[in-house]
């Protein structure tokens, strides 16, 4: 992957713009070019657009969309910029916050109205960070479906994406303008496509392993549960052109990949009162705080798992994802009538899963401050039948990245803009703050179809512009 300057380069085959990735982020960022009546290719290194879009739950946050307001609830991008800050404690670009935030709405509601992207209003729990209810997610709440509603919104708008594509390095002439792309196809190919303007879209490094032990050595020894294509390119190009770098050792971890299965046992059930247990049946931290800096305390732990204890209540709440049933097919989920039998199915000591369910229970009545500052006052207390689940921590995809402004472009070490280079989603810098602590469900769907939007509404206006 490199830059490879030549001022005189010229192409026989040119489009005004190439998105690299067919993820969330490419896809909204190519439908947005093709509105503003501008050509568009989209490169794709696998058979078919996927990303990381598609292992995500598919949600994306919003604030004051017509579906909250529809359902009585009072949002703002005030205050979704308020809990940006709070979450990332006030150390992340709050121009880039705010601007996300009043275009939130905007993202969901063009999804349904432009391009009939069933997206539905998340109100049965909060997540962490957010104030507000303000998720929205397909019918089935997967990243998967959402994909297959972009890819089909995208094949009706008559974009064109190129896949078991490679791009392996970019051409730039010596103002650092992009003049084209070198892809490599699958069957040894060799082509070179000429643009205008280019949107990087191509994922974040979570799954380079050599740039995780550089930037964030602390989650090296997670597992990896993310898309093959997170490799870094775009950070790498855009450090030969000179951009700016922010957050790089930001990421989105996950403390509840259920162990040995590959599915992620989302946060709702611990949000509502589960809690997690390590094999010796304590507890080891508030689990509250997110999912994301969950992930390296559950590394931490023995044999670096964790068990989530919860009951029927919040087994039926679970029901309504996917993910979940994917757990329950593959036999990740344990149940049990009695504290001892599920002792027994859990190999761990009854004594202490007695004692932690006890204590727990005693917070929950207000008669026990809890040694990590969790509050479980307005939840109910767990009852029979139990459940459990054995998770480990996981790293889902990194946040950090090139710097941008509100329209996506790109900037240089000194804030400038590059003279025609795009980047969202896991290729430019998120709104997670410097570390795992920051990130908030839905941060990085927000910054691949938000950023993607803006990305591809500028790209063609650049290009409108100096035409």
């Amino acid at each position: 992957m490199s830059i490879i300057f030549d001022d005189h380069k010229q192409f026989e085959y040119s489009i005004p713009v190439i998105v690299i990735g067919a993820g969330g982020c490419g896809l909204c960022a190519a439908l947005a070019v093709k509105e503003n009546n501008t050509d568009v290719l989209v490169i794709e290194r696998d058979p078919t657009p996927l990303g990381t879009t598609a292992m995500s739950t598919g949600l994306i946050p919003g604030a004051n969309t017509r579906l909250q307001r529809e359902a009585g609830i009072a949002d703002s991008p005030e205050t979704f910029a308020n809990d940006i800050m709070k979450k990332t404690k006030g150390e992340t670009d709050p121009n880039i916050a705010i601007c996300l935030a009043r275009e939130s709405s905007k993202t969901v509601e063009w999804l349904i109205d432009e391009y009939q992207i069933p997206l539905s209003l998340v109100d049965s729990f909060l997540y962490p960070g957010h104030s507000l209810m303000r998720m929205h997610g397909t019918p089935n709440r997967t990243g998967s479906e959402l994909m297959g509603a972009l890819c089909r919104a995208a094949e009706k708008s008559e974009i064109d994406i190129l896949t078991n594509a490679l791009v392996t390095d970019l051409y730039s002439d010596s103002t650092k303008r992009i003049l084209g792309v070198r892809v490599l196809r699958s069957d040894g190919e060799i082509e070179e496509v000429g643009c205008d303007a280019l949107i990087l879209a191509c994922c974040g490094f979570a799954g380079n392993p050599e740039m995780i032990e550089e930037y964030m050595p602390q989650i090296k020894d997670a597992e990896f549960f993310g898309h093959p294509g997170n490799k870094g390119d775009a950070i790498i190009w855009g450090k030969s052109l000179g951009a700016g770098l922010a957050d790089i050792s930001a990421y989105q971890g996950h403390g509840g990949l259920a162990a040995g299965r590959g599915v992620p046992i989302l946060w709702p059930m611990i949000m509502e009162g589960a809690f997690q247990v390590n094999k010796n049946g304590r507890r080891f931290s508030d689990e509250s705080k997110g999912y994301s800096e969950q992930a390296v305390e559950v590394v931490s732990q023995p044999d670096k798992i964790a068990w989530n204890i919860f009951d029927e209540r919040l087994h039926s709440l679970m029901m309504e994802f996917e993910d979940y049933h994917n757990a329950i097919e593959a036999k990740a989920i344990v149940n049990a009538e009695t504290i001892t039998e599920l002792s027994q199915l859990t190999n761990i000591d009854e004594s202490a899963l007695r004692e932690v369910i006890k204590e727990v229970e005693e917070m929950v009545e207000g008669k026990r401050e809890d040694d990590f500052g969790r509050d479980f006052t307005g939840k109910p207390k767990l009852s029979s039948p139990y459940y459990a689940v054995k998770v480990t921590g996981a790293l889902f995809h990194t946040q950090g990245g090139l710097v941008v402004n509100e329209d996506a472009r790109v900037l240089d070490k000194q804030g400038n803009t590059l003279p025609n280079i795009f980047a969202g989603g896991g290729s430019a810098r998120g709104i997670s703050g410097p570390s795992d602590w920051g990130y908030m469900a839905g941060n990085g769907l927000l910054t691949a179809t938000t950023f993607g939007r803006l990305a591809g509404t500028a790209a063609a206006k650049l290009i409108e512009k100096f035409n």
